[in-house]
């Protein structure tokens, strides 16, 4: 998924970027090779494991954290699979509309729920948690708690200095395989991360894959 997600950003060079919700480091550590990053993640025990191969700035914190950046700091904002777990992930919104630059992107990938009722139905078997998604009730992951499912145009709606200007999907096919031992195989891997990239863009397939990876601007 990581991969999926830096090939639908393409190369990015010489831009100072915030990775919001940073986890275990592992798209903040990849963006740094090329690019001056700062990371910012709550969760003590992630940090511990965090991938560090290219240096970058690490924070223990959430949004109070963002307050203390000036304005229109940061050329590109990444926050991937966060917001579903935020109760003020309008504010966090918000703030992100106000430290990135003028010309500048932001990334978020979140939850698609058609795409969790598929994997519910398919995958799982649990119809009552497919019914429960499809009357608009959260999920739950064994982590972080809550999955507080918002749809796209919420972002808009929350700031609506920001603008979607694109939205790819992500993991259509990946978890409709149930060999987990060919999930392991790299050449497997590989045929599956081309395909699911030739339909990222096809709103058929955006309608029910597991995720999807916004692309933001101001307006």
């Amino acid at each position: 998924m990581k991969q999926m997600v830096w090939k639908q950003l393409g190369e990015i060079r010489d831009k100072k970027i915030l990775d919001f919700g940073s986890g275990i480091g592992v798209t903040a550590n990849y963006l740094a090779k090329h690019n001056d990053v700062i990371a910012i993640e709550p969760d003590e025990d992630s940090i511990k494991e965090r991938w560090v191969d290219h240096p970058y700035t690490q924070i223990v914190g959430s949004t109070d954290e963002l307050r203390q950046f000036d304005a229109e700091t940061f050329d590109m904002i990444i926050c991937h699979n966060v917001l579903e777990y935020a109760e003020d992930r309008a504010d966090i919104v918000k703030e992100f509309a106000r430290i990135v630059k003028a010309d500048g992107k932001i990334s978020i990938v979140k939850h698609n729920r058609a795409g969790r009722v598929m994997q519910m139905v398919v995958l799982l078997n649990d119809f009552d948690h497919a019914h429960s998604l499809l009357d608009g009730k959260d999920g739950m992951a064994a982590k972080y708690g809550a999955i507080r499912y918002y749809e796209d145009t919420d972002i808009e709606k929350w700031c609506p200095e920001l603008v979607i200007k694109k939205t790819l999907g992500m993991r259509t096919f990946w978890d409709m395989q149930q060999n987990q031992e060919i999930h392991k195989d790299v050449a497997w891997q590989n045929k599956m991360i081309e395909i699911e990239m030739r339909v990222s863009d096809m709103d058929e397939y955006k309608e029910i894959a597991f995720f999807h990876h916004l692309m933001i601007e101001k307006r």
